[in-house]
């Protein structure tokens, strides 16, 4: 099948035979290389066409099931073996300008092959290969140590992303503190709490497939390569309580939000009821004098108008220090 392909979507292929690189292989020769004893295939692709995959299929013995899942990128974090491979599904998470980018990396992994395919955001997998290709010993181990390696890789992706989350809700928690709550600070504690959300739901499948990895698959994931998929369950297992507290830290940082709102508006409410008693006294006088009655003893006073306006200031005085002083002004 000789098909036109774009080379960005191809990042590497590479043969390694008892834990060193053979060097680089075409897609066209992965079959040849595939021949030779002990020898297996790393292939790394970005955002990879139809066509691409229906080659990569040809070239692996891929179930079409797979390929079908990994021409759409909008996939939950599972594995699922087909016959003598596995397909997986991992969702990685990279912190771009203080907000969470989530993508996925699709795994196909068989006794002779690793490939990957990443969509959407993502780190790149150079470091990947440069840590197993520095570890023969390891590397010899076959596919399922590079399929330990990747998602160690994209489990520790996580770190940056958590303490990232965590600054901004350190800076959320002093502005609401600050006594300085406001709807974008609510606006941006959803937002929050909408990442979080999103990235327990990409970690927590992330268990299962490892218990999967360390009791099944052993021809695939050797015995000795089992052990290490119990280290990325712990390091996912601690991501996850670093999630949980800061959530429950969340919920408590949006209903103190709401207290100190709720007592603003309280502030004002008393700021203006006293404002209100104050503007009573002469509202009250004012009108009384208003009603035009004819025989009214102080009409005929001639300190009358000092009197009574005087008698409004000195109440009105005395009203808005004793409400100053109760804490309503």
């Amino acid at each position: 099948m000789n098909v036109q392909t774009d080379p960005g979507m191809i990042m590497k292929c590479v043969a390694y035979k008892h834990g060193v690189s053979l060097g680089d292989v075409t897609i066209e020769d992965i079959s040849e290389v595939l021949k030779h004893q002990d020898a297996f295939v790393w292939l790394g692709l970005r955002e990879a066409d139809t066509e691409l995959l229906l080659k990569i299929q040809e070239e692996f013995g891929l179930h079409e099931l797979a390929i079908e899942d990994a021409c759409a990128a909008h996939q939950r974090p599972k594995i699922e073996e087909y016959g003598d491979s596995l397909f997986m599904v991992l969702h990685t998470a990279v912190l771009t300008d203080d907000s969470v980018e989530f993508g996925e990396t699709h795994i196909f992994a068989g006794r002779r092959f690793v490939v990957t395919v990443r969509h959407g955001a993502s780190h790149d997998h150079r470091k990947i290969r440069q840590r197993c290709e520095a570890m023969p010993h390891q590397l010899a181990k076959g596919p399922g140590f590079v399929l330990y390696a990747i998602m160690d890789f994209i489990v520790d992706g996580y770190i940056p992303v958590i303490d990232g989350l965590q600054k901004r809700f350190e800076a959320l928690e002093l502005a609401i503190f600050e006594n300085r709550p406001s709807r974008q600070t609510m606006e941006d504690l959803y937002e929050l709490k909408r990442e979080l959300l999103l990235l327990k739901g990409a970690i927590m499948p992330v268990i299962d497939i490892c218990n999967e990895l360390m009791r099944f698959h052993g021809l695939i994931v050797p015995k000795e390569v089992q052990v290490y998929f119990r280290d990325i369950a712990d390091h996912i297992k601690r991501v996850d309580q670093a999630i949980d507290g800061m959530r429950e830290m969340l919920i408590s940082a949006m209903h103190v939000h709401l207290t100190f709102e709720t007592v603003r508006q309280n502030e004002v409410v008393k700021r203006l009821a006293g404002w209100g008693a104050i503007l009573a006294i002469p509202t009250m006088v004012f009108s009384w004098y208003g009603m035009n009655f004819k025989h009214m003893p102080e009409l005929d006073w001639q300190y009358s108008y000092p009197a009574v306006v005087g008698g409004v200031i000195v109440g009105s005085v005395l009203l808005y220090f004793r409400l100053k002083w109760t804490g309503w002004l």
